[in-house]
């Protein structure tokens, strides 16, 4: 009777089981499993570049070099893109990481903007308008991050996310509105996060300070259609919740301060993170923490994280918060 027993008992395990397995709802079209479990619906890839479902695009690429319109697959585009942005010999985590991104990023542009500036391309080489390109710089490393993440994109509640990314976050990220002076609804997944950017960033990146003429700052007032008039000190007025400068107050101008960086030279007014302003005589002298805007993944941050080997998904969900991470070729 033991033994019958112990028949009945794995048969009812082995039933209940596969009646509980049978009984899951299927996935809808467009859906595929999150990895957390659950389905995750996917947005479709924009007709201009669609070869199918499940299939690589191929793009119409600007090449500002040659002035010439160049047709190509989207992974070798892509290629191009992570060797412009991120130095070819980081750790492949920081590589993949930025590779996904980048990728979202057309995804994202191409479906909100219908293409590129460029008559008859649906995206450029042409920084101001979208990523980096360095084909020159396309080594192994660079190849295998692209062939690793193959397809792979940044999903938030089945939409591409916008695909930001800065250098050096000074330690802290900022919100969109904060950093770029967003105009739309502040995405729900850009949070202000601790990010552990790199001891290895260049000192000039972690912390700047830049001297600038009264004539160069009100040529970017200029820029921007203010007049500030004779000034004697710039005042921060408003900060944003990491810490950031939003509004500056110059002479009888107030302004955004992250499109007043970007007039002035953002090479050289390196983050809105300020922590210092003096004016004395014809010379401003700026003081910050932080190299670009501030929102979304610090390249420097996904640099040590990499390091301390975290995988390129937890570092895209330590910057951009609620996300999933989906393969769509």
């Amino acid at each position: 009777m033991g033994n019958v027993k112990r028949i009945l008992v794995i048969f009812l395990t082995v039933f209940m089981i596969f009646f509980a397995a049978s009984c899951r709802p299927a996935r809808r079209p467009g859906e595929e499993q999150g990895q957390q479990g659950g389905n995750v619906k996917k947005p479709p890839i924009p007709d201009q570049i669609s070869q199918g479902a499940k299939q690589e695009p191929r793009l119409k690429v600007y090449l500002t070099d040659t002035k010439e319109i160049k047709e190509m697959a989207f992974e070798e585009y892509l290629a191009g893109v992570l060797a412009g942005e991120m130095h070819n010999d980081w750790p492949e985590e920081a590589l993949q990481a930025q590779a996904i991104l980048a990728r979202t990023f057309v995804m994202e542009f191409i479906q909100d903007k219908g293409g590129s500036k460029y008559e008859g391309a649906h995206v450029s080489t042409d920084i101001e308008e979208a990523q980096a390109w360095n084909a020159a710089q396309v080594n192994e490393r660079i190849k295998k991050a692209v062939a690793d993440t193959r397809g792979q994109v940044a999903l938030y509640e089945g939409n591409y996310v916008k695909a930001w990314f800065h250098a050096h976050a000074g330690g802290q990220t900022a919100t969109a509105k904060e950093g770029l002076a967003f105009k739309e609804a502040e995405p729900p997944y850009i949070q202000v996060v601790e990010s552990p950017d790199s001891p290895e960033a260049p000192p000039e990146d972690a912390n700047w300070t830049a001297t600038f003429t009264k004539q160069e700052i009100v040529a970017a007032l200029q820029k921007i259609g203010q007049k500030p008039g004779s000034f004697n000190s710039i005042e921060i007025v408003e900060k944003g919740p990491s810490g950031r400068a939003t509004r500056l107050k110059i002479g009888n101008a107030t302004i955004q301060a992250a499109g007043f960086r970007v007039a002035l030279d953002s090479t050289r007014m390196k983050s809105t993170k300020l922590t210092g302003i003096s004016v004395s005589g014809d010379k401003v002298v700026m003081k910050g923490t932080g190299y670009g805007h501030g929102v979304g993944m610090s390249q420097w941050g996904a640099y040590q994280m990499a390091k301390e080997g975290k995988s390129p998904e937890e570092i895209l969900k330590h910057y951009f918060q609620g996300i999933n991470i989906v393969k769509m070729w």
